[in-house]
C-alpha cells in the first residue's frame, strides 16, 4: 500500500510517496512565490489547490497512491463565501498587519487568560484571531460575504473531500482553541464576532475523513508536528532539532507548563491528543550560510567544516552571538543584534568559523537548558543535520546522544505515517516509528566546552538587553 505525504511550506509544496514499510518510493518539490509588501503576505487559495492536486496527480501517475495526508503551517487564512469560493486572497501566516488588533485582544484577555486556554503565551498579528479581527474592522464588505473561515489545511481537505473539516494540533495557534477542551473558545469567538458555523468541524489526527480520486484522506498535522513524527519524537525524553535557516526544538509534553510571565515558549495540540512545546530561534543555519556568503564565497560548507575544525574548542576565546534577526528565546529582544567578541590579532579565518557553529550549539543548550526536560537524546533534521563535525559539536556541547536521519523528508514521511494510522496500515504512530531508519549517531566524546558556553551565556547577558 502506498500512502502519500503532502508537506505545504511556506513557499513550496514537498510531496513523498512511501510504501507500508516506509521505504521512500518518489518525491518532488513545487515552488511558489507569495505576494508579499511590507506587512501584507497574500496568496491566490485557489492556487494552493492548484498545485497541490498537480503534485497529486504526478505521484498518482508515477507509482499510485492509496492513502495521503496533509501537512501545513498553522496560521495562513482563507476566508470563503458559503460555497466555499474564496472573498479575498490568502493571508499567510507571514502577514503581520494586524499590530493594533493583537494589543485590542492582549487588553481584553491578557496574556495569562490566553496562555491558560490557548497554550499561546504570545498575542501577535500573525495569530488567525487577529487577522479575523482585522478584516471585520478594515474590510467590513468581505467579512459580511465570509461564511466560511478555512486556515490552510483545512483548505485542502475541503478541496479534496468536500467537507468543512479541521484537525486540531492545526487550531492551536488561532489562540480560539482551548486546548485543554479541544473545542472553541466561545469567549474569544464572541469577542471577535465569529459564530461557530463559521468554523470546521474538529477531528484528531490520523483520521480517515473522505476519498478523492480513489484514494483515502486522512486528517494530518502541523509542519513540526508531522516532522517529529517522521523523526520518531513520539514520547518524552526524545527531542527533535531543526537546523535550517532557523532552529526549532520539538518536545512533546504530557501536560500544559503553567504560566510563566518571563516564558514565550508555546504549547501546542499534539497528534496524540496530548501537548508539545516548540522553541524556536530566527537564525541558525541562516548565521553559517551568511559568513560563508559574505567572507568565504569560495568555500563549501564541507570546506567550513574542515577550517573550523583545525582550530581548538572554544575558537581560542572569540565567542559571536547570532542574533543577525534579533533574538527569541531563551530571550525575547528582536532588537538584538549579532557580535563577535574577543578579538585578537591570533585569530584567523577558522576561528570565524567555528565561533559562528559554537553559537549554534550554544543556542541549543541554552534553549535546552532554560526548558527544564529530562532530555536522553536529540534528533537533528534540516540542513545542520548533514555536517557530522557540527552534529558532533552539538553532542559534545549538550552532552546527549545526537542521532541523524536517513529520510531526510521527515514532514513528508510523518504526514504519510499519519495516512497509514488512518487506514489501518499501522496499529499507531508509534508502531510505525519503529520502521523509522537512523542514520548516525553521535555520542558526546567529552571535549570541554563548559567555558566556552559560560563566555557566550556572559556576552550573552551584557550585549543582549
Amino acid at each position: 500500500m502506498n500512502l502519500m505525504g503532502i508537506d505545504i511550506g511556506t513557499t513550496s509544496v514537498k510531496t513523498a510517496v512511501f510504501n507500508d514499510a516506509l521505504e521512500q518510493q518518489i518525491s518532488s518539490t513545487a515552488d511558489y512565490t507569495l505576494d508579499s509588501h511590507g506587512d501584507t503576505v497574500e496568496f491566490d487559495g485557489e492556487k494552493y489547490w492548484e498545485i497541490v492536486k498537480a503534485e497529486i496527480e504526478k505521484a498518482k501517475a508515477s507509482v499510485g497512491v492509496d492513502a495521503l495526508a496533509v501537512d501545513t503551517q498553522c496560521e495562513t487564512l482563507i476566508l470563503t463565501d458559503e460555497y466555499g469560493t474564496p472573498v479575498r486572497p490568502a493571508i499567510v501566516w507571514l502577514d503581520n498587519r494586524a499590530t493594533e488588533e493583537a494589543q485590542i485582544i492582549t487588553e481584553k484577555f491578557g496574556h495569562k487568560r490566553v496562555y491558560e486556554i490557548t497554550g499561546q503565551p504570545e498575542i501577535t498579528a500573525t495569530w488567525p484571531a487577529c487577522k479575523l479581527l482585522w478584516v471585520k474592522r478594515h474590510e467590513p464588505d468581505v467579512w459580511d460575504k465570509t461564511k466560511k473561515i478555512f486556515l490552510l489545511e483545512d483548505w485542502i481537505l475541503y478541496k479534496l473531500t468536500g467537507k468543512f473539516i479541521s484537525e486540531k494540533t492545526l487550531q492551536s495557534s488561532t489562540i480560539y482553541f482551548d486546548i485543554h477542551k479541544a473545542q472553541w473558545w466561545d469567549e474569544m469567538l464572541d469577542f471577535i464576532g465569529i459564530d461557530r458555523k463559521m468554523l470546521p468541524a474538529l477531528y484528531s489526527s490520523a483520521k480517515a475523513v473522505g476519498e478523492y480520486d480513489g484514494m483515502k484522506v486522512v486528517t494530518g498535522a502541523i509542519d513540526q508536528i508531522a516532522g517529529a513524527i517522521g523523526a520518531g519524537v513520539i514520547r518524552q525524553g526524545t527531542v527533535s532539532v531543526m537546523t535550517g535557516t532557523t532552529m526549532v526544538i520539538f518536545m512533546p509534553s504530557e501536560t500544559v507548563p503553567e504560566y510563566d510571565e518571563k516564558s514565550i515558549v508555546p504549547c501546542h495540540y499534539n497528534y496524540d491528543d496530548k501537548y508539545c512545546l516548540l522553541s524556536w530561534t530566527p537564525t541558525a543555519g541562516m548565521a553559517l550560510k551568511w559568513f560563508r556568503n559574505a567572507l568565504c564565497e569560495n568555500f563549501s560548507f564541507a570546506e567550513l567544516d574542515k577550517l573550523a575544525d583545525s582550530v581548538p574548542a572554544g575558537s581560542d576565546g572569540l565567542t559571536f552571538l547570532p542574533y543577525l534577526c534579533g533574538s527569541t528565546m531563551p530571550k525575547y529582544n528582536p532588537a538584538a543584534r549579532g557580535s563577535f567578541t574577543g578579538l585578537t590579532t591570533e585569530h584567523t579565518r577558522a576561528h570565524f568559523v567555528r565561533s559562528v557553529m559554537e553559537s549554534v550549539a550554544c543556542m541549543l543548550k541554552s534553549n535546552l537548558d532554560y526548558l527544564g526536560l529530562d532530555v536522553e537524546e536529540i534528533r537533528a533534521m534540516g540542513g545542520g543535520a548533514n555536517s557530522p563535525f557540527w552534529c558532533q559539536m552539538k553532542a559534545d556541547m549538550t552532552g546527549k546522544r545526537l542521532v541523524t536521519l536517513k529520510n531526510k523528508e521527515t514532514a513528508c514521511l510523518g504526514s504519510a505515517i499519519l495516512a497509514g494510522v488512518g487506514t489501518g496500515v499501522f496499529e499507531s504512530v508509534e508502531q510505525a516509528a519503529k520502521v523509522i531508519e537512523l542514520d548516525k549517531i553521535f555520542e558526546s566524546k567529552g571535549t570541554d566546552y563548559t567555558e566556552c558556553y559560560e563566555r557566550y551565556l556572559n556576552y550573552d547577558k551584557i550585549l543582549n538587553i
